[in-house]
């Protein structure tokens, strides 16, 4: 049923499905284990053979709930919640990935995703080769080696705001034998669903818009189910050979469109345990069901700043793609039709003691380590989410030492444009 029923409806009834008698909301669990009456029924859970909750490190019925929601919400055929965006993003890759193994990524990408790929990752023997998301299919294609198991980029680039041309790279992907992964965390399912391009494998921290408040840390993994594990057997071992840690079973021979969610909650989980709290769920499960309004809200006050933000001559450059002429405005007519997001990236002119000015001058519009909630908040990133970049890495990954970041909120516009009105004046 719930894939017949518009994004709208889904943001307010998937995932809960309450039968007579059960809360109308969904509750929150707040158990570690489930009782059953004997042995049996817990082995069967245990060994896979049966589905059910025995530990919240594995399964709990809120978290699932909202899972479900979110594969709903992105047309995918399954879910998985983690205590934060960086964890979704490092269980997207090492369900895949192990020691030996390589993938290749855009630059254009979170900083924290950066250095979780190009130092952490590295430690644990996966390597990844950065590639500039406007290079060529050919010149990107040459970064791919035999060991290579995935590309990976972002929908929409924090902090530097690029479009992804997703069909491109997923043209390239599949030409390798290789997944597509896309953290689509700021244009959420509501503007992009990137299956609907050709991605395989999706990730988000659920922290910003679909949270929306600021008021859990969380992250999701959701499977389209679309990419065929057994035609590239020998490149996934994992998962498509036997699990001697589960009796030798086969995810894939077991589980099919399933297998690499399987695999993510049955095996990695199990032993890494980057659950999120039942009540930080729920507390996600509440900003989903307004997700369709605000984003809508962010969207329209995005655009009337960025249009202000480009005729002050104060500002050096602005990069929203809502903005026509901007470099990536031609894909998001394509890909983000009904609007991208409320982050804008844009420059003053003078030096970045202009930039730190311009910012404590702001009254309303607050600094936070934070983008894409309710409030309008500012970030310098050379500054603070990518100061531990070198120079080079900042202009690899698309942040120039005078790049402010704003997320716009769903405030009255008038007043947002007010603020920064006065802090440039500041200036």
């Amino acid at each position: 049923m719930e894939k017949k029923l518009k994004r709208a409806t889904l943001c307010v009834q998937a995932g809960w499905k309450p039968k007579n008698g059960d809360p109308r909301v969904l509750p929150i669990v707040q158990s570690t284990t489930f009782k059953y009456d004997n042995t049996e029924e817990m082995a069967d859970l245990f060994d896979l053979k049966k589905e059910g909750y025995f530990y919240t490190r594995l399964q709990n019925p809120t978290n699932d709930a909202v899972a479900s929601k979110i594969a709903a919400l992105e047309g995918g055929v399954g879910a998985m919640l983690t205590s934060s965006g960086q964890a979704a993003n490092f269980y997207a890759i090492f369900n895949i990935c192990e020691a030996g193994d390589h993938f290749v990524t855009s630059n254009e990408i979170y900083g924290g995703t950066y250095n979780l790929f190009g130092v952490t990752l590295k430690k644990l023997g996966i390597e990844c080769t950065f590639v500039s998301q406007e290079a060529s299919e050919e010149e990107i294609s040459a970064a791919f080696r035999p060991n290579t198991k995935a590309l990976f980029g972002e929908t929409i680039s924090n902090p530097g705001c690029k479009v992804l041309d997703i069909e491109k790279f997923a043209r390239i992907a599949h030409k390798h034998g290789v997944p597509l992964i896309v953290d689509n965390t700021f244009p959420t399912p509501i503007n992009c669903r990137p299956f609907e391009w050709g991605a395989d494998i999706v990730t988000h921290s659920t922290t910003k818009y679909m949270d929306g408040h600021a008021t859990q840390v969380g992250g999701c993994v959701v499977d389209s189910g679309n990419f065929d594990w057994d035609a590239h057997a020998d490149k996934f071992p994992g998962l498509c050979t036997p699990d001697e840690s589960y009796h030798g079973l086969t995810y894939t021979k077991k589980f099919g469109k399933m297998a690499y969610m399987t695999k993510l909650v049955a095996q990695l989980m199990r032993d890494l345990g980057s659950i999120p709290g039942p009540q930080n769920s729920f507390l996600l499960n509440l900003g989903l069901e307004t997700l369709h309004l605000r984003m809508q809200r962010h969207c329209e006050n995005a655009q009337r700043v960025a249009e202000f933000l480009k005729q002050d001559e104060r500002v050096a450059w602005v990069h929203y793609s809502g903005l026509p002429g901007d470099e990536c405005h031609e894909l998001a007519q394509k890909y983000l039709p009904n609007g991208s997001c409320g982050v804008i990236a844009f420059g003053l002119k003078g030096t970045r003691e202009t930039a730190v000015k311009f910012m404590d001058s702001l009254q309303m519009i607050a600094i936070v380590t934070h983008v894409a909630d309710a409030r309008t908040c500012v970030l310098h990133p050379a500054s603070h989410t990518h100061r531990q970049l070198s120079d080079e890495q900042l202009r690899e990954a698309g942040v120039a030492p005078d790049l402010i970041r704003l997320s716009v909120g769903i405030e009255d516009v008038e007043d947002i444009l007010a603020d920064i009105r006065q802090a440039l004046d500041q200036i």
